[in-house]
């Protein structure tokens, strides 16, 4: 005897119904219909469980159907992106006269952490700023080792880098003030502020100006402070290229980039001083949340490497 399969239930053909939409009208993508099925099998099995027919879902139901999920381990992207498959199945439900309302559309999932600042332990970072490439030209050698020196040494952005001048003008839109021991610098939204350059930073940018000017190569004509061998001053993209370069160089386990130094430069002033408003001063931030980030690292380790608020400050003996 052959026994006839189940007719499907009205919740199965409303779901049959709008993936044939999708399909057909919408023309999705055969992996986007795969995940909306997954997200509508879901949807069905809590509603089975609640005992509540699809058109009849409310939005606590919807609420408490994601806080399960979320609570059963899916993290806050997950639950987008199945809120948002939900949200598409009711849109069209209305559209078909079939709800009054998208019990979906006001719920949102919960929010995903924001994810760590990548630092550099404090050896990795003094390691990279202490490293000399002396297979390299002179000429590139101190350039390179002066630009991670201001980069970790002062938290600058790239684009801070890149900013600086020679001398303070009119126009420049940031400098180095070798006397006082300051960088100024143009960051974002216009603001200038001022940040301390070291010693061992300034001591880079002094061997750095030594060599710069008596390049045969046509760097006097530019009043960039970092310049390439054509002169021309050097590009954010240029700047990740030679860090990235001297990181593998040095033997660092990861290539470094810019903002990298400055996540460093940030942490490590974070655990030696625990001042949160003079490290939200030094970065530039203009909300002290986004400085707050850098308290959720774990920086335990890093406690007995340091004796001054910055590795790159501390004078060594008889220098």
């Amino acid at each position: 005897m052959t026994v006839e399969p189940a007719a499907p239930g009205p919740d199965e053909a409303l779901v049959a119904r709008y993936l044939h939409h999708a399909r057909v009208e919408k023309r999705l993508a055969e992996r986007t219909l795969a995940l909306y099925t997954l997200d509508l099998e879901k949807l069905r099995d809590f509603a089975v469980k609640a005992g509540v027919a699809l058109p009849a879902v409310h939005t606590a139901h919807i609420r408490r159907w994601v806080a399960q999920m979320h609570g059963a381990g899916r993290g806050g992207r997950g639950c987008a992106l199945i809120l948002s498959g939900w949200r598409g199945f009711y849109a069209w439900l209305g559209r078909e006269g079939l709800v009054g309302s998208n019990p979906a559309q006001d719920v949102r999932a919960p929010r995903a952490p924001k994810p760590l600042p990548k630092a550099l332990g404090v050896d990795d970072a003094v390691r990279l700023a202490d490293f000399s490439a002396e297979a390299d030209d002179p000429w590139l050698e101190a350039r390179d080792a002066a630009m991670v020196e201001l980069l970790y040494g002062g938290g600058l952005r790239v684009a801070e880098l890149t900013g600086l001048d020679v001398h303070a003008s009119a126009t420049a839109r940031g400098w180095v003030d070798l006397q006082a021991g300051e960088a100024h610098v143009l960051g974002k939204g216009s603001k200038r502020r001022s940040v301390p350059v070291g010693a061992q930073a300034l001591r880079a940018l002094q061997a750095w100006l030594a060599l710069r000017g008596d390049s045969g190569e046509g760097a006097t004509g530019n009043p960039a402070l970092f310049v390439g061998r054509h002169g021309t001053r050097l590009t954010s993209q240029s700047i990740w290229q030679r860090l990235r370069r001297r990181s593998l160089m040095a033997g660092l386990a990861a290539p470094v980039h810019p903002h990298m130094l400055r996540h460093s430069f940030a942490s490590h002033m974070l655990q030696s001083s625990g001042d949160l408003r003079a490290v939200q001063e030094l970065l530039g931030h203009a909300n002290i949340s986004t400085t707050q980030v850098y308290t959720r690292l774990d920086f335990q380790h890093l406690a007995k490497a340091y004796d001054a608020a910055h590795p790159r400050a501390r004078r060594k003996s008889g220098g």
